[in-house]
């Protein structure tokens, strides 16, 4: 696990400001990017297993560190393949179960090539949940109901999203992650 700055999570932060909280893509973000109480964790795994076990070494760090809100798992060269990933999202959901953590944390989800179900590949709508590299990103329960109890209509926020997307377009997004990208190429 590499905690320090390198041109991933850098990246990964560029694509949080210029994407996610610039948009409001997701409404409470920016307060957590902005206290920085988002833990980035890149991961060099490209194995089920070996990932899974770091996910769960994540939701035990989040246990013992309060202060910290969030943690994106970035993998760095692991999950390329979107189907690949989605497994990898469906193997750590059981195991946030059957670990005990059902309830205390659940996970969003990212990817480079993120797809919804009955999109096209190249629909702007598919640029919500589109990131520079695959993400997990462990969210607190308690802290996500919180938030949501004082949030106008929160059930609005993925349809909400999907129209401004398609407002901006397809090449819209393709720019800022191909800038991003180039600005953070590995040196």
């Amino acid at each position: 696990m590499i905690t320090h700055e390198t041109s991933t999570v850098l990246a990964t932060k560029q694509w949080l400001s210029e994407i996610i909280i610039s948009l409001n893509f997701c409404p409470f973000a920016k307060k957590e990017f902005v206290n920085e109480t988002i833990f980035y964790c890149e991961s060099n795994q490209n194995q089920v297993k070996p990932a899974l076990h770091e996910l769960i070494e994540q939701c035990r760090f989040l246990q013992k560190h309060p202060e910290i809100e969030t943690t994106l798992i970035i993998y760095n060269d692991g999950f390329r393949g979107f189907e690949r990933y989605l497994d990898l999202v469906d193997y750590g959901t059981e195991l946030l179960a059957d670990s005990g953590f059902e309830g205390v944390f659940q996970l969003a989800t990212m990817h480079p090539d993120y797809c919804f179900e009955g999109e096209e590949y190249d629909s702007a709508s598919n640029y919500t949940n589109r990131s520079p590299y695959p993400i997990l990103h462990i969210l607190r329960e308690e802290s996500l109901a919180r938030v949501l109890s004082v949030y106008n209509e929160p059930e609005r926020i993925p349809e909400n999203n999907i129209v401004l997307a398609k407002e901006k377009g397809t090449n819209f997004f393709k720019q800022i992650l191909s800038n991003i990208m180039l600005q953070h190429q590995h040196k």
